[in-house]
């Protein structure tokens, strides 16, 4: 049976392409078109789709309203359709607030062109979210604190086993789910040596997550922090500027340079890839674009650059996201003696890039979401 598709937009052009380029995947099928918040809250009610896609901008109801409608009522997962703007970032940023689980940027070329990049990165997208919403419990939403991105906890959910073989992360072995266990150990579990800096590396409902570790973290945590969060340019620089409002640590987009600071974490800028270097004492350096590389920013070349300049004085974080991104990074951290952490399945959005590193064995302590954030003050301060 397909993934039954809601398309919400106001404008008619990008409706009908849409829903074209949708319905060419034989697993998706659109089942409904709004065009405007009030209509998408009433036909996500009336037709209970697998899956949403949600514009902004729209009249009547704009889309951030509209999504904590239709999550108070049903939740449901929705991509949101986001301008590559700093405007565009923040709203999208909202929108994950709000529940939004992903977001995919809106190109008019693309989709007047029908993009076959495009067609292949909407299809997977979709096919991947859909999957959670078998496993979404009539849990009502998480309080938030004031100010905090928060999605519903029973929105983070592993892709589930019904989405097509060609988009699904497998899930782990027996075998593998019993090394994760003995990984995350009893409770007596500690550092086997101090680090002198973090590094923490997120996808696909890293966002959220992202800001349920950090703002646990006092104004005086002892550390250094790197954050890589697969994100376009221009969205780093919006999420940058809302953790720092959040959080009682400093948050800043890093620039080429940068000193590295204990209670300061620098983001990654979208686009590009951010490395560590030894010299004035600890500071990044921000390299270009290389269309080499399919992640920009790329958790492997931090994780690898980490364990180049730190060798075993680095403890990385892997959380929630799509793909296997910081998976060779991390066999570096662990080669040079680094300690390695990653959010148990439980608690993902998508149970990719911390699934990946736990199937590789590399993991030395599986947690779920809302102990990382304590567990780093108990083990670092």
């Amino acid at each position: 049976m397909p993934v039954r598709v809601l398309v919400v937009d106001d404008s008619n052009f990008f409706q009908h392409r849409l829903k074209d380029i949708i319905n060419e995947h034989p697993d998706l099928k659109v089942i409904g078109i709004a065009s405007n918040g009030r209509e998408a809250v009433e036909k996500a009610e009336e037709l209970k789709p697998d899956i949403i896609t949600m514009d902004f901008e729209m009249p009547v109801m704009d889309g951030v309203t509209a999504i904590k409608l239709i999550m108070a009522n049903r939740k449901v997962p929705i991509l949101m359709f986001s301008s590559l703007t700093y405007e565009g970032a923040k709203v999208t940023l909202d929108a994950l607030a709000a529940g939004a689980l992903d977001f995919i940027p809106k190109d008019f070329a693309e989709v007047s062109r029908s993009s076959e990049a495009l067609k292949k990165k909407l299809h997977e997208r979709l096919i991947t979210l859909a999957g959670v919403s078998a496993r979404i419990a009539a849990a009502p939403l998480v309080e938030s604190k004031p100010s905090s991105i928060s999605a519903p906890t029973s929105m983070r959910a592993p892709v589930s086993q019904a989405a097509p073989s060609s988009f699904r992360a497998s899930t782990p072995t027996a075998s593998v789910q019993h090394d994760s266990a003995k990984a995350a150990g009893p409770d007596n579990y500690r550092l086997k040596k101090q680090p002198k800096i973090l590094v923490i590396g997120a996808s696909t409902g890293g966002p959220v997550a992202l800001a349920e570790v950090l703002i646990t973290l006092p104004a005086n945590f002892p550390l250094p922090i790197v954050l890589v969060q697969h994100m376009p340019e221009n969205f780093t620089k919006a999420f940058a500027e809302r953790l720092n409002k959040q959080c009682n640590i400093r948050v800043r987009e890093a620039v080429d340079g940068d000193q590295l600071q204990p209670g300061l974490a620098l983001l990654a800028p979208g686009g590009k890839q951010l490395m560590l270097d030894k010299r004035n004492g600890g500071s990044v350096r921000i390299l270009p674009d290389d269309e080499r590389v399919n992640y920009k920013p790329s958790l492997d070349i931090t994780f690898g650059s980490a364990a180049n300049t730190y060798a075993d004085k680095v403890l990385g974080v892997v959380l929630t996201g799509m793909g296997s991104d910081g998976c060779n990074g991390a066999r570096l951290l662990k080669d040079a003696g680094s300690s390695l952490w990653s959010q148990d399945e439980a608690s993902c959005v998508i149970y990719g890039m911390p699934m990946a590193v736990a199937r590789a064995g590399l993991t030395d302590k599986v947690l779920s979401l809302k102990e990382i954030g304590p567990r780093l003050v108990r083990e670092v301060m």
